[in-house]
């Protein structure tokens, strides 16, 4: 797993979904809508980076 300090993509991509559902909920729109597309986006680049390091993992393994 990628990670920055102590924390992994997916905590940020599931911080900043909730983040954006309240937001959302409090009436700042554009706000929310950033942060889901920024949630979204780490969400996918976390999917591809497991994917990898499992095939990775699977090809080089001895």
């Amino acid at each position: 797993m990628m990670f920055f300090g102590n924390r992994s993509l997916l905590y940020y991509a599931v911080v900043l979904a909730i983040a954006a559902v309240i937001i959302g909920y409090l009436g700042f729109g554009g706000l929310a809508g950033a942060l889901s597309d920024i949630a979204r986006i780490l969400f996918y680049v976390f999917i591809l980076l497991f994917i990898l390091s499992l095939v990775a993992h699977i090809v080089y393994k001895k």
